[in-house]
């Protein structure tokens, strides 16, 4: 199966909120501060509705340790983010929702 773009999309939205919060710590990840990885998301974001394909940086910014759940951790939204870190992957791989 291929990529399933709405639903990739629509996940990309709710990170980018969970990521645009005022009192997230992007101390221990790679984003220098919140502009700086909704800059990068929003980027990543729009090659996915070209390109419909899963840019390899995106499955770095969801990898464990990644910078995605780096801030995560570090600002209280660790479980949220395992929930969105699985639909990322049945997303990216057009499996569907996680079970």
């Amino acid at each position: 199966m291929g990529v399933d773009v709405a639903a990739l999309v629509d996940l990309l939205g709710e990170v980018r909120a969970w990521l645009a919060r005022p009192d997230n710590d992007f101390s221990w990840s790679s984003f220098l501060d919140a502009d700086a990885a909704l800059v990068e998301l929003d980027g990543l974001t729009a090659l996915v509705r070209v390109e419909g394909r899963v840019p390899f940086a995106l499955s770095v910014l969801f990898a464990p340790t990644g910078p995605i759940q780096e801030v995560a951790l570090s600002s209280g939204w660790g479980d949220e983010f395992l929930t969105l870190a699985a639909r990322f992957d049945a997303a990216a791989s057009g499996e569907g929702p996680p079970a």
